[in-house]
């Protein structure tokens, strides 16, 4: 029985063999794809080669890319455990061809390795292909041994895929596994196309990418047809390895029996153990979803995190677990997965790290949900309903964490029920927003545009690393969204054979500078790469033809102060590192002229101690004047010599290494310093959170740093002058008039408190006794409510049994308390009302205790209506 490691690498070995190039799978979180929130299928890396916007060195692909499937359109979060197939997480098996082989090759690879390499039954093999596709139907049967009665036509809705609205979509080819009557459903017609029972098994779905589609719905056949296929590991590891459902292959049974150890219940394989399931899948997406830089949020993927996290603890309370627990699947997770994906290891412990957090942050907002449900109960009870109102349902979903079902268990318990539809329309409110919010696949067009403009224009030579002066020839202009051959006067984009120009990416913006010919000058204000070309972008004096002979000059002041900014991350990458720990990784950057920012994984604030440690570091290493060399080699080189990958970046075979001396090594394609030293400085200015165990750092270097710092001299030497002090006495000078303020402060207090209180020693003669009661409703001089309180009280204190209202103009405003002894509330007598009453007759309001209470009015001159209306409530209580 092969593991799925072995199922992995036979997988890729077998086309491999068939000359297709072995890629690493992608990061779950896509790389420049806003219309994506993960990656969710093995074609998302290869997406901008199906578009034609970028180009590869290999036209045949194969790799195992880790896909999550929990937001969006793909969401599968709430069937997950209840079948045996859908994962939030799993592995997609895929081989892809750019222009190279079609269906032909596709089909046979596939039957091959099915009935061939890993030994399916012929027999249990089912074909889908789409209604109309002829061509698949006969080379089905041409080239494989399928019997023609398994070969089954279905409708768009099955057998038909597309990118999008517009753009690559074509007909596709699914092969399933026939699991065998037992499994069938009642259906007596039972069958693929017909039912969609645990008898049908999809295995493998071949997409013939073969149209392109305008935006009126025309189809016209691609120049270079393409292919892309997806196999599920974990599908295919079920079949081979014997077993009825996903769950019970290796990838699942030590997470399932580490959370058996966890609960000390055993697994049961039937509904009883849907719980472990949910679990089991859940460790697996939270551990690679934090690996890949998500962290818990409340929006986008870190909401979808934190949703798959806080759905796998409640399932944890379900089996007894009253504490964090989750974090301890980690180490089962990254044994079992290490060997495909090594660097789970070294992120191993920040993971742990985050998810138990979250997890203790998690326990304490469930008991508040409880709480919350109770509260609903109550009201709705008093209210003589007996129906958890959609709207409340969904609140205790989006801001605690409950799923419908555990809303409904708990009303169910309490003799309610709950408006589902009404919970169902609040679903689908928020998913609207959040389609709104999300980019649609138009995001592409300009570029898929540009990128038919530009088909037949050569890749440009970048020489900016060694010049930032050269001589090149003008290949393409565009100017009004349209190819021309000469253009002038306003906004154009300009590609030309070679460039010195950057173009912006990796965090680095872009050069500017000035390209000239015989009769025009571009001033160059942006630069970007597509598909091998470098595009200027600015505004054109002048003229500019084809052909015609340019010069190029970057701005050299900008490059080397963004250059100094630049290679100022790098050493601050390391620093953080060194001083945070490893899980301290960049996971985005800004690099321009005058400043830069940096964004990294760590879960507290950094205190002074940690970022004056920091800053040493850097500048350290700034001082010791390091030589920035840089080198060019295969990326599996580059990993084995220690360089550092960044966060969010797309590398091919050959990578840029820049190496600081034996400092710090990473891969970078920006423009550096030929030596530290000419960063000359080094100051953070800013450091603090951008989201849950994400923080940024914002820092200046060179002359920026200098003049941020000669600044804040100034401002410290005014200050000096100001305290008649030296600077180096303004920090204790400054203490101690702190110190002596706040002595003033107490002083004027107890001033007020005395002056006050000699006030209300003369008021005390106007107590009324009515009927045993002493009653004092009077106005007063105060300078604050606080003080009009304390008054009250003390007042009340010294005359007992009483009912004590005093009243200030405070300001432009009535400030108004009331104090009610105890023995007196029995009577009917409530602070609350009192003075409310009397607000309301100075145009205001307030209340609180029966024994205690303030409010406030807006009109002044009422204030002796006020007290009377005071007056008038507490004698016909007390009379």
């Amino acid at each position: 029985m092969p593991t799925s490691n072995e199922i992995r690498k036979t997988f890729l070995e077998f086309f491999k063999d068939r000359g297709h190039t072995v890629v690493e799978s992608s990061s779950l979180v896509p790389i420049d794809d806003p219309t994506l929130l993960f990656t969710n299928a093995g074609m998302n890396q290869f997406k901008d080669v199906f578009l034609g916007i970028d180009k590869r060195n290999y036209s045949r692909a194969s790799t195992s890319q880790k896909c999550v499937r929990a937001g969006g359109k793909h969401n599968d979060l709430d069937t997950v455990g209840r079948t045996p197939r859908h994962h939030t997480f799993f592995e997609m098996l895929g081989n892809f061809s750019f222009g190279d082989y079609f269906k032909q090759e596709a089909i046979e690879y596939a039957w091959e390795f099915l009935t061939e390499v890993v030994g399916l039954p012929k027999e249990k093999l089912w074909v889908t292909i789409f209604q109309d596709d002829d061509e698949a139907y006969e080379l089905w049967q041409e080239y494989t041994d399928v019997k023609a009665e398994r070969i089954i036509r279905l409708g768009e809705k099955d057998n038909f895929w597309s990118m999008g609205d517009t753009g690559p979509c074509g007909p596709c080819s699914e092969i399933h596994y026939d699991r065998g009557e037992k499994y069938s459903c009642d259906n007596p017609e039972c069958g693929l196309g017909v039912c969609d029972c645990d008898r049908w098994l999809e295995v493998w779905n071949l997409v013939f990418m073969q149209y392109n589609r305008n935006e009126a719905g025309e189809m016209t056949p691609l120049p270079r047809p393409s292919i892309d296929t997806g196999m599920g590991l974990e599908r295919l590891s079920s079949i081979l390895q014997g077993v009825e459902s996903n769950f019970d292959t290796d990838l699942f049974i030590p997470i399932i029996k580490k959370i058996e150890d966890l609960t000390g219940i055993e697994y049961d394989a039937g509904d009883a153990g849907f719980p472990f399931r949910v679990i089991a899948d859940h460790s697996r997406a939270c551990t690679f979803l934090i690996a890949d830089g998500v962290l818990p949020s409340n929006d986008g993927r870190g909401y979808v995190l934190r949703r798959i996290l806080r759905r796998a603890v409640r399932f944890g309370r379900l089996l007894g677990m009253e504490e964090a627990f989750l974090y301890k699947n980690v180490d089962v997770v990254c044994d079992l997965m290490k060997k495909a994906y090594p660097y789970l290891e070294e992120k191993k412990e920040f993971v742990k790290e985050v998810i138990r957090l979250e997890e203790e942050r998690f326990f304490l907002t469930l008991n508040e949900g409880l709480k919350r449900v109770e509260e609903i109960l109550k009201e709705n009870r008093k209210k003589g309903n007996t129906v958890i109102a959609g709207e409340e349902a969904f609140m205790l979903y989006d801001t605690y964490g409950f799923p419908l079902d555990l809303t409904q268990d708990m009303a169910e318990e309490n003799s309610f029920s709950v408006d589902t539809e009404g919970f169902n329309r609040m679903m689908e409110e928020q998913r609207k927003r959040a389609r709104k919010a999300n980019k649609g696949d138009d995001v592409f067009a300009r570029d898929r545009i540009l990128a038919e403009f530009l088909s037949d224009i050569a890749e440009t030579v970048f020489t900016g690393y060694e010049e930032l002066n050269s001589h090149s020839s003008v290949l393409a202009i565009i100017k009004d969204n349209k190819l021309v051959d000469a253009a002038d006067n306003g906004r154009v984009l300009l590609i030309s054979a070679s460039t010195p120009f950057y173009a912006e990416s990796g965090g680095q913006l872009a050069d500017s500078g000035r390209i000239k010919g015989e009769n025009g000058e571009l001033l160059v204000d942006d630069v970007q790469k597509l598909a091998g070309r470098i595009i200027h972008s600015g505004l054109l004096n002048g003229s500019l033809s084809c052909g015609e002979n340019i010069v190029l000059e970057v701005n050299k002041e900008k490059r080397l102060a963004t250059a100094r900014n630049h290679t100022a991350t790098h050493l601050l990458h390391k620093a953080l590192r060194m001083v945070l720990g490893e899980h301290a990784q960049q996971k985005g950057s800004l690099v321009e002229e005058n400043r830069l920012r940096f964004d990294f994984s760590h879960l507290a604030a950094l205190n002074d101690k940690e970022l004056s440690e920091i800053e040493h570091i850097v500048n350290k290493s700034i001082w010791d004047m390091h030589e920035v060399n840089t080198s060019v080699d295969t990326i599996d080189k580059a990993r084995e010599l220690g360089a550092i990958a960044l966060f969010g970046e797309k590398y091919g075979e050959k990578v840029r290494i820049v190496r600081i001396s034996d400092f710090s090594m990473e891969l970078c394609g920006g423009t550096h310093v030929q030596n530290t030293g000419q960063i000359g400085l080094f100051k953070i200015i800013n450091e603090g959170s951008i989201g849950s165990g994400l923080r940024r750092i914002e820092a200046l270097s060179g002359n920026y740093a200098f003049e941020y710092l000669q600044e804040m001299e100034t401002g410290l030497k005014r200050a000096a002058s100001f305290l008649r002090s030296t600077t180096s006495e303004v920090n204790n000078r400054v203490e101690l008039m702190s110190r002596n303020l706040k002595d003033k402060e107490k002083e004027i207090e107890n001033l007020k408190a005395t002056l006050s209180k000699a006030s209300s020693a003369d008021v005390l003669a106007n107590a009324r006794n009515i009927n045993g009661a002493a009653v004092l409703i009077e106005a007063i001089d105060c300078e604050d409510p606080n003080s009009l309180r304390q008054n009250a009280e003390m007042i009340k204190d010294r005359l007992g049994s009483s009912v004590v209202l005093l009243a200030s103009v405070i300001g432009d405003k009535v400030s108004l308390v009331c104090f009610v002894s105890k023995d007196l509330l029995g009577k009917g007598l409530n602070a609350g009302k009192i003075v409310s009453a009397a607000a309301r007759a100075a145009g205001g309001g307030g209340g609180g205790r029966p024994d205690m209470a303030q409010a406030g009015a807006r009109d002044s001159s009422k204030l002796e209506e006020a007290l009377q209306t005071a007056r008038e409530e507490v004698e016909k209580i007390l009379r």
